[in-house]
């Protein structure tokens, strides 16, 4: 199971001080390089000694804010240094994190790392925890080496008979990472505390927060075959969350996020009011609206909800390493060169892309987490499925990285989405989007087709044990009705289907753009993604009733707003 967020949320949200400053570090730097060199040299000496050995220690800096009501809650400043290792017995056609099969939830393991170094500039400290881990590690490669051997002896051929690694060419980068974060965070806690009070003007508005999050993760990376690369990946975050309950239990939840490279890149003061304003009016709309019947029929997925629709029911599927893990669907593996999608609709993944249009896009990166340059990726042209994305993990017809390598520091590397992008080569106004809609419902008779204008997020299921179904999770939906009345909000369903079926019912595509960004989860813990597409017109879609909460709305007023519910 994948699920797409806005944001990661923290136990505590903090802030202290203005500044995040993050230097080249000379003694780190030494060190890795030092530990690196001495460990491949007496390891070398081993009955079954590494082929290959890399380290990849990540900086991590934070400074964060939140506040509910007007009233802040915590802030906060942390740092924190994790420490990831790759460690390779074998050779590159067969190592220790090849898939064991008949072990569940097996993900190629021996070759994680995740340990804290320690944060000073001090060179024998930092060798010392090196050396502790690499020696950890390597134990635990050998072994596992050993039950890859037996596992391949025992078992049947296996369908995908690629290497475990691919070879790559070294590469020497250095970016500048003499970089301040400078953020004026009491201007940030008067907006959010102004703010964040106007949701006490609804006292059935039972939570309302805002929470403001600044990161620098500076990564330093080297590795036997020679690549030494430092960047840094700074994001600034800001998310608006409230909620309110309906009579009959349901919780209604809407969010707001905004996302950049810098904090002067987020929406103004009198933006962000106008946005909680809408927020405030729409969540006392959604209280009182009907609930949704479970529905099959045409309709139209807005910019946003067709990104993250893309995500879930196609973006999992073409990560490269899931078409040789025999316990996956491996959906797409014998689709390439044939046609998957309309003629007018093309697929892109591009990590170099920093911005589209004025949104940064949180999927940008220089290089990915193996020291594999970020390549854009075309996986879709004129509807013809053409590639997936690599790690350095091969697969039949696919046997190098195109720099989709990615992990959360402390998780091992597998294939991952970067920039998705849906790009339509045939386009008609969104007015025109809504009137095919009728059109439809009316060929159909249908007496509404449904508009997905926003949405939370979502999962999938890629595994062969379970039904290859996913799961869009809606926040706003409409009713759009064939005979021109007025446009109904509706309230608690969910987009469900599979991939393939769902594919074949795209008909049309709107002249606009909605972006989502957002933080990805996975078997490689959580890493940022954005998905962006024009709004969709869906033939057939099918949706299902949300669960919801029986608990009644509380009967108490409320201590923070006086307004009794």
């Amino acid at each position: 199971m994948y699920v797409l967020i806005r944001l990661s949320l923290f136990c505590s949200l903090l802030l202290f001080g203005s500044v995040v400053h993050a230097q080249n570090d000379p003694a780190l730097l030494t060190a890795m390089k030092s530990e690196l060199q001495r460990s491949m040299k007496q390891l070398g000496k081993e009955q079954r000694p590494p082929y290959y050995l890399s380290y990849c220690v990540t900086d991590i800096q934070s400074q964060r804010i939140s506040v509910s009501f007007g009233n802040i809650e915590a802030a906060d400043y942390s740092k924190q240094r994790l420490l990831d290792i790759d460690m390779r017995v074998g050779d590159y056609n067969l190592d220790n994190t090849h898939v064991i099969r008949g072990q569940a939830f097996d993900f190629g393991g021996g070759g994680r790392g995740g340990k804290q170094l320690p944060l000073g500039n001090d060179e024998m400290p930092i060798r010392q925890a090196l050396w502790s881990a690499t020696d950890r590690i390597y134990k635990s490669a050998v072994e596992r080496y050993g039950k890859v051997l037996t596992n391949k002896a025992v078992k049947v051929k296996e369908e995908d008979t690629s290497a475990d690694f691919s070879h790559q060419s070294p590469i020497i980068y250095k970016d500048n990472v003499d970089t301040q974060f400078i953020v004026d965070t009491a201007q940030w806690k008067g907006i959010m505390r102004r703010l964040s009070a106007l949701f006490s003007r609804d006292g059935k508005i039972f939570t309302a927060r805002m929470y403001f999050q600044q990161d620098l993760n500076v990564k330093y990376f080297v590795s036997s075959e020679g690549s030494e690369i430092v960047s840094a990946e700074p994001i600034v975050k800001l998310f608006i969350q409230a909620s309110t309950k309906a009579d009959d239990g349901m919780t209604l939840p809407l969010y707001k996020s905004y996302t950049a490279f810098t904090a002067d890149r987020l929406p103004n003061e009198e933006s962000l009011r106008k946005d909680v304003e809408e927020m405030i009016s729409l969540l006392g709309k959604l209280r009182e609206a009907p609930l949704a019947e479970t529905y099959t029929g045409p309709a139209i997925l807005s910019g946003r909800s067709s990104g993250v629709f893309f995500h879930e029911i196609f973006g999992h599927r073409v990560e490269g390493h899931r078409q040789k893990d025999p316990n996956s669907s491996q959906t797409f593996k014998n689709f390439v060169n044939k046609k998957i999608l309309p003629d007018f609709i093309d697929v892109v993944f591009d990590p170099t892309l920093k911005q589209r249009g004025n949104t940064d896009l949180v999927g940008y990166f220089k290089f990915d987490d193996e020291g594999v340059e970020g390549k854009k990726v075309v996986s879709v042209e004129n509807g013809i499925f053409k590639s997936f994305l690599m790690s350095r993990s091969p697969i039949d017809g696919f046997p190098v990285s195109n720099g989709h390598g990615r992990r959360q520091a402390g998780y091992r590397c597998v294939a991952r989405q970067s920039n998705l992008m849906v790009v339509a080569h045939k386009q008609i106004p969104y007015d025109s989007l809504r009137t095919q809609l009728r059109n439809e419902c009316k060929k159909q008779n249908k007496e509404y087709g449904l508009l997905f204008e926003d949405i939370s997020g979502g999962f999938t299921f890629t595994g062969r044990t379970v039904p290859n179904a996913f799961n869009v999770q809606p926040l706003v939906v409409y009713k759009i009705y064939a005979d021109g009345r007025a446009d109904e909000l509706v309230r608690g369903v969910d987009l469900i289907g599979t991939p393939l079926a769902t594919f074949n019912n795209i008909v049309a595509a709107a002249d606009d753009i909605g972006i989502f960004n957002g933080v990805c989860g996975a078997e490689s813990g959580g890493v940022p993604v954005s998905a962006s597409s024009p709004s969709l017109l869906v033939s057939t879609i099918e949706v299902q009733k949300k669960a919801k909460s029986q608990a009644k709305p509380p009967l108490l007023a409320s201590p923070v707003t006086g307004a009794k519910p």
